[in-house]
């Protein structure tokens, strides 16, 4: 047989495999650096018995950064793991690190290597019955492909629900399964920021995520911030105390306790949490971005505290911190160019320091950011036509841009708010001209969507009263 052929044939049963080469892993190459480094603070700070997955997704990562050897070093790695702690289960679990040295093994050119790791799996398949010679029905398996989804960002999150979903089937009391499942449910309800959500959709996993594993610091963290948000804050704040007395991913359960505390007001208190956690984890995006939310948090505090009409000393105080909040916001868009809401965070404080300019540039650079999810568009347009209307002082630019962010029919606060805001300006426009035709038939259009369909008319009829006068 011909070396093509011998390839082809190789290639067609890789495909077969369930592994990080065929799970359709959705990672730009700009947000691998960001990636890897988050995986690699996982391996050191994260305490988790759940962490032979995350070997092999280092292994894959170090696969797209063109380092096989290396990558080779991580699957070594997890192997080891799964020998030492997870060993009862190890001919599951190894399917998926045999699967990805073949892919690697055929990557490299290594047919034979790749043909011996392919026989491994068919051996393994065979031993449980499976009817396809390279893939067993498993719910390690749906687990394990759900925690790899979980880490490569957003555009995943759907598909690491519905595998975690599909592992609990089997195995509802599984305390790996249920963290995922907990973790996946909190992201989601944070990505999509649905005006109305259920409270027992949200919490009750991670509630029983956290009954199952009782000593893990960090889900106990994420349940915090998860009552925090339907103000149960004295709830939230005893499980951010537990977590805090466990020296259990310290590093991690720093991070969220610093953001219930931002949250709740304590600003020196989240940044104290912040700073401590940023000697571990120097490059940590997640941590600059919340340093650079606290800076604007006190920005706003001495404003607020000045009547917002800061001068002296306040003012002084405040170019000094805005500065503070522009360095960290650009540390973490350096370490992840991906990251949507900070560059909005970084406009609003280059508006803070006058600097019109950067902000143009921000906002343009945003617009041409061609894979931006519905609700971060609806952010974007929204904090934009802020921006226009008040330092800009354009409101039919505004009123332009929070239009677009209303006509993405995705159920948001951010959509409620820019049809409330809308509204205003509209208001606003219509006082100092009632017959301005183009502002009659955007009230029309805002009371059609609130339901209010007999002032909706009375606008549009008034409207075509006047374009026939």
């Amino acid at each position: 047989m011909s070396k093509n052929a011998d390839e082809d044939q190789i290639k067609a049963r890789l495909e077969q495999l369930r592994c990080h080469f065929t799970w359709k892993l959705l990672i730009k190459d700009t947000e691998l650096p960001d990636l890897e480094n988050r995986v690699f603070d996982e391996i050191e700070f994260l305490d988790t018995k759940f962490n032979v997955g995350i070997h092999n997704l280092l292994a894959y990562v170090k696969h797209l950064n063109g380092q096989n050897k290396e990558a080779l070093e991580s699957l070594k790695e997890a192997e080891d793991l799964i020998q030492t702690e997870h060993a009862s289960q190890s001919d599951v679990s190894s399917l998926v690190i045999w699967g990805n040295y073949a892919w690697l093994y055929y990557h490299m050119g290594r047919l034979s290597d790749a043909q011996i790791y392919l026989d491994k799996v068919e051996t393994t398949c065979k031993k449980f019955g499976s009817p396809s010679c390279y893939t067993v029905e498993s719910p390690e398996m749906d687990s394990e492909e759900g925690w790899a989804l979980l880490k490569c960002g957003g555009k995943n999150y759907e598909r690491a629900k519905a595998c975690f979903e599909k592992a609990l089937e089997v195995d509802p009391e599984n305390p790996e399964f249920n963290t995922g499942y907990a973790i996946v449910m909190y992201r989601l309800d944070g990505f999509t920021k649905a005006p109305q959500t259920d409270e027992a959709y949200c919490l009750q996993p991670l509630e029983r995520a956290v009954r199952l594993n009782p000593e893990d610091a960090y889900i106990k963290a994420l349940l915090a911030l998860k009552l925090q948000d339907f103000r149960r804050d004295a709830e939230g704040e005893k499980y951010i105390e537990k977590a805090l007395t466990n020296t259990s991913s310290q590093t991690y359960v720093f991070r969220y306790a610093a953001k219930f505390y931002r949250r709740k007001g304590s600003i020196d208190k989240a940044l104290h949490l912040l700073k401590t956690a940023l000697q571990a984890t120097p490059s940590s995006s997640f941590l600059h971005h919340q340093i650079g939310l606290c800076y604007r948090a006190q920005v706003i505090q001495i404003k607020r505290a000045a009547n917002w009409q800061p001068r002296g000393r306040d003012r002084e105080n405040i170019n000094k911190i805005t500065g503070l909040a522009i360095s960290h916001f650009e540390f973490a868009l350096e370490q992840k160019p991906t990251f949507d809401i900070a560059y909005i965070h970084l406009a609003d404080m280059y508006i803070e320091a006058g600097d019109y300019t950067k902000t143009d540039d921000i906002y343009q650079k945003m617009f041409r950011m061609t894979s931006l999810e519905d609700e971060k568009l609806q952010e974007l347009y929204f904090h934009y036509g802020r921006y226009q209307e008040y330092q800009r002082k354009s409101e039919v630019t505004a009123m332009i841009y929070y239009l677009k962010a209303i006509k993405i029919e995705k159920p948001t606060f951010v959509r409620d708010k820019s049809i409330t805001v809308l509204e205003k300006l509209v208001l606003k426009k219509l006082r100092r001209d009632a017959a301005d035709i183009e502002s009659l038939s955007i009230l029309g259009f805002i009371y059609k969507l609130k339901g209010e369909m007999n002032e909706a008319l009375e606008c549009y009829e008034q409207a075509l009263r006047l374009a026939n006068e």
